[in-house]
């Protein structure tokens, strides 16, 4: 992987489309911010007399608002690029990945027994990308000032845990919905995470005299920009994604009317609700952290907009899409469907192309002899872990690790199951045996995590054999 300079321009200045709406109950503050010390204007535009803009939401013109300000940046500091490039490159280097790159996706390491296949479409999206480099520059451009960071960066170990030896103060969730942000003080520098942050989030840091970087990925804000569409047009936002993921929770505070939706059993509960009725109590009982405040579904299930979390599953929530226009389809008839139901394609390209890679190890693993895939990522990367429902779904052997650590040396492999769970269990079947395997890796891991993983297999291969001799 390499980041060069005019590439690193380049995701910075894709960020000038970033603009959208959220609401509702995401992550609030638990202390409130005295306006009498402020040394500023707040850089929302809040009072009643705000003009508001055409077709827009107010609070997607809120946000566009805030953007405006001279405290906001989101396009990076290009004094420090060239050493943030620099950075970055010696970090997540990895001659293993790029050799792989080179073989048409395929090595054989002879000496340790194992032949590895590597997913055509894997690792960093230029989103993450483009984050890893707005945080790491803000850290140079800043070197006195405190940092903070509301949320995870990404989803990925090693990038959160280089962060926090660069002195940057992940905020703490503190109870259900609520972090403390009563360690930022003025002047500070706030770090918004590629997830993005709340409505509330943003409006309570336009009252503190701080700098915000934000790098939020542009795929994420094209999502809320979705959903301040179903508002202008009246409809509840169905959001197909993980209620308590950050950027679910990020794009839920955009929305006026929502509910979330995680699989397509939840989604057959809801389509039977807008063609039946049923039980409201027990409806609302079962979807009550994911709804907006005053969520009725006999009144609100009556046009709908469809939207995702960018990283879940594309085939689900195309399904998804399929049933609430059937539904909508028997319930109004043809002729009204387009007045009850909208949808729009918000899976990140990133995420379709690497489920589509994996698709594709998984279609050609009996004609490589694959043993097993290694899937490389956060244990909390939504877009990693679909890449691990492919190859389980198909009856392949899988695992999904978030570091080479997972790997033992007693021949154990620590891994999330489809299910969330944590398991250690016997990892090469036969030591003995010639290892033929396929790797792939979430949009948010780097390169030198899969190569850190391939090299403790081989090394695993390697004293085995020593052993032998």
């Amino acid at each position: 992987m390499r980041f060069s300079s005019s590439t690193v321009s380049a995701f910075l200045a894709s960020a000038a489309f970033l603009s959208s709406p959220f609401s509702c109950q995401a992550f609030s503050p638990i202390s409130q911010v005295s306006t009498t010390t402020k040394m500023k204007t707040s850089l929302f535009s809040t009072t009643e007399e705000s003009k508001a803009t055409s077709g827009m939401s107010k609070k997607k013109e809120d946000r566009l608002n805030f953007m405006k300000s001279d405290q906001f940046h989101r396009r990076g500091f290009k004094e420090v690029r060239s050493q943030v490039e620099q950075d970055i490159e010696n970090q997540f280097q990895a001659k293993i990945v790029n050799e792989l790159k080179e073989s048409n996706y395929m090595i054989e390491n002879k000496d340790a027994g194992v032949k590895v296949y590597l997913a055509k479409d894997f690792g960093f999206c230029w989103g993450v990308e483009r984050s890893i480099a707005l945080a790491y520059e803000a850290v140079q451009h800043y070197p006195d000032r405190t940092l903070h960071i509301t949320n995870e960066l990404i989803h990925n170990p090693e990038v959160n845990d280089r962060l926090t030896e660069m002195k940057v103060n992940l905020i703490q969730k503190v109870g259900e919905g609520q972090k403390d942000f009563s360690t930022i003080n003025e002047g500070d520098v706030v770090i918004l995470p590629a997830f993005g942050a709340s409505y509330e989030e943003m409006e309570m840091l336009d009252k503190k005299n701080v700098e915000v970087v934000d790098t939020t990925c542009p795929w994420v804000s094209k999502v809320w920009n979705t959903v301040d569409m179903h508002q202008r047009k009246g409809l509840t936002s169905v959001i197909h994604g993980k209620y308590g993921h950050e950027e679910t929770i990020a794009t839920t505070s955009f929305c006026e009317d929502y509910i979330c939706v995680k699989d397509m059993k939840e989604a057959e509960m809801v389509a039977d609700y807008m063609l039946n009725g049923g039980d409201k109590e027990e409806f609302l009982k079962y979807f009550s952290k994911a709804i907006s405040k005053g969520f009725d579904p006999d009144t609100m299930l009556t046009k709908v907009g469809l939207a995702n979390q960018t990283t879940m599953y594309k085939k689900e929530t195309k399904a998804i899409g399929q049933l609430f226009q059937k539904t909508m389809m028997k319930k109004y008839g043809p002729a009204e469907v387009d007045q009850h139901y909208m949808e729009f394609d918000t899976i990140c390209d990133a995420t379709q192309e690497r489920q589509d890679a994996v698709s594709e190890l998984v279609e050609n693993a009996e004609k490589y002899g694959l043993d097993f895939i290694l899937v490389v990522g956060g244990w909390d990367s939504s877009n990693t872990a679909h890449l691990l429902e492919i190859p389980h779904m198909a009856g392949i052997r899988s695992f999904h690790i978030n570091r080479a650590g997972c790997i033992g040396a007693d021949n154990t492999i620590t891994h999330r199951t489809v299910d969330g769970e944590i398991v250690t269990e016997p990892f090469l079947l036969d030591l003995d045996k010639d290892v033929v395997m396929g790797v792939t890796s979430g949009a948010s891991t780097p390169d030198a995590a899969v190569q850190d993983s391939l090299s403790q297999i081989f090394l695993l291969k390697q004293l085995k054999k020593k052993q032998q001799s």
